[in-house]
């Protein structure tokens, strides 16, 4: 069992056997890995980020409700790329890869196990207990929205793999696979309760915040009881059609991670959408990987954040 010191108080135990795949897999998609028992359970793994300029290697903490890069490893450059190179990419491939075996043997060496680096770089110094909600969003009152508000479809349907890819391009959203180019104008402003915000973009309103992880059957019976109860005093809550949700997706991640204006809470990292995929499953928008997916709906289910229509 390999251990990495962040701190005096913080050490940290890594997974050598996850992966950036079987991570997404774990924590956001299908639930492939039986261990996962809780949604509070995190994994910390080593992997390459080649997504910038200079690949880097960094140390990740993973869970449901955690997204972090707790350290960059300064290993140098050239056994970095051989790593991605055995695995048969080129420098210029941007992705995330997995730490190979002889990578792993340097990280035993010189990072792992000892009471102190000269290789480890921390990036986060403790986890934020109070969440960054970024600038006040304007009022209502205070923004003239000029352009004819986006009319986007609501009602829960069946897509295919083939409608989604192009519902997307019509719509200009941003995914980091399907349209990266794109880039759906928001009107965000302030509803003045704390809890939701007005998107004069669209005409929708949006839960800042939203429902904890869950299968898609309890996810139902808790938006009828926050109806029943009158959620920010209306009745009327829903989860957002693929094409609603989609249009919150921004295509630069904000600075907690999430291809979201920072007005949202990162704590529902991907969420349910109503629209139910073709065959089998459903259809999930993940804002901290920046793309839509579909899952079973079931382990480990998905977050939730609730839209209604203005009147």
């Amino acid at each position: 069992m390999s251990r990495v010191k962040l701190s005096a108080t913080t050490v940290v135990t890594i997974d050598w056997d996850m992966t950036p795949d079987l991570a997404f897999c774990t924590f956001s998609a299908k639930g492939l890995r039986e261990e996962l028992i809780s949604t509070r359970e995190r994994t910390c793994y080593f992997f390459i980020d080649n997504w910038g300029d200079e690949p880097k290697l960094c140390l990740m903490e993973r869970g449901v409700r955690y997204v972090h890069i707790l350290a960059e490893i300064t290993a140098p450059k050239e056994i970095v790329l051989d790593c991605i190179h055995r695995q048969g990419a080129k420098a210029s491939t941007r992705d995330n890869f997995p730490v190979d075996d002889i990578l792993k043997e340097w990280l035993l060496d010189e990072v792992t196990d000892r009471e102190e680096s000269p290789y480890l770089r921390l990036t986060i110094a403790s986890r934020p207990e109070a969440e960054d909600m970024g600038e006040p969003l304007p009022s209502a009152g205070d923004i003239e929205f000029s352009s004819e508000k986006a009319l986007l479809p609501w009602e829960p349907r069946e897509l295919s793999e083939e409608q989604v890819e192009m519902l997307i391009k019509d719509g200009n959203f941003y995914d980091v696979r399907l349209h990266p180019q794109g880039d759906f104008a928001n009107a965000l402003t302030d509803s003045g309760d704390g809890l939701t915000v007005l998107d004069q973009g669209t005409g929708l309103f949006w839960q800042r915040a939203g429902l904890d992880i869950c299968s898609i059957r309890t996810m139902k019976a808790r938006i009828e009881e926050l109806n029943r109860a009158g959620f920010a005093g209306f009745d009327d809550w829903r989860m957002p059609s693929l094409e609603e949700a989609m249009s919150l997706m921004e295509p630069t991640a904000n600075a907690k991670g999430m291809h979201l204006h920072p007005c949202f809470s990162k704590e529902q990292p991907f969420i349910f959408t109503n629209a139910r995929r073709n065959p089998t499953g459903y259809w999930f928008v993940d804002y901290a990987q920046g793309k839509t997916y579909w899952s079973s709906g079931t382990v480990p289910g998905g977050f939730c954040r609730l839209c209604r229509k203005s009147r």
